[in-house]
């Protein structure tokens, strides 16, 4: 199996998903493993930079959505609480695991109360969730963005899209609102079935990225997937 440092780097959407898909687990930035991550892996003009005239392009950022939405990866806040990709094809371990490592959320719990929401409204953007949920007070924001991440660390949510708001123009701008939804919704049943017992997915994901990553030891894989 060839491994992420014999792999070309993306100057295109297409070429990224089908990195995505080689490499099968793959945060969007930095993972603290060298070379380890989406912005690794496209070329030095597709990263962020600032233009001339104060604005910017960011070629990887506005790939995401047309990435996630292709219906081949899962995308959300996995890997120490930030955001990336899992394919299809690793997904139901991946799911598997964590949510053994994470259980579902105790009755009367607000992390039950955003499920809940989700599963009654449908897909939503955190604001919108947050507002849904009663959260509109001083200081919400931070602590309810701090369950939503631990909701995705748990593939209990996932994000569907993400939305922009629009100019006068009719243009898109700025950097956008994830759109979250729940994995057994947006996916289906038997994409978040696994037939293997959490420790066998567990060790399955683990030999798949000792191998993908030569250079991360094993404390860098743990720190990833637990």
């Amino acid at each position: 199996m060839r491994n992420i440092n014999d792999l070309s780097k993306a100057s295109s959407c297409s070429e990224l998903s089908e990195l995505v898909q080689q490499v099968g687990l793959l945060p969007l930035l930095d993972s603290g493993i060298t070379g380890y991550s989406a912005d690794a892996l496209v070329e030095d003009d597709c990263r962020y930079v600032i233009l001339p005239d104060g604005g910017w392009d960011w070629p990887l950022w506005k790939w995401k959505g047309p990435i996630v939405t292709d219906g081949n990866c899962v995308y959300g806040k996995f890997f120490a609480g930030k955001a990336g990709f899992i394919s299809m094809e690793w997904w139901p371990d991946f799911c598997n695991y964590r949510r053994h490592e994470r259980p579902a959320p105790s009755e009367g719990s607000i992390e039950e109360a955003i499920l809940q929401t989700l599963h009654e409204q449908g897909s939503m953007i955190t604001r919108e969730l947050r507002a849904a949920c009663g959260f509109n007070g001083p200081k919400m924001r931070s602590r309810f963005d701090g369950y939503i991440t631990r909701l995705q660390m748990a593939c209990r949510i996932v994000t569907e899209d993400f939305v922009y708001p629009l100019d006068k123009h009719n243009n898109e701008y700025g950097w956008g609102w994830a759109l979250l939804n729940i994995p057994v919704i947006l996916l289906g049943k038997e994409a978040c079935r696994c037939p293997r017992t959490p420790q066998e997915s567990f060790e399955r994901l683990f030999a798949h990225l000792k191998a993908m990553v030569p250079q991360a030891t094993e404390k860098q894989i743990m720190k990833l997937l637990q």
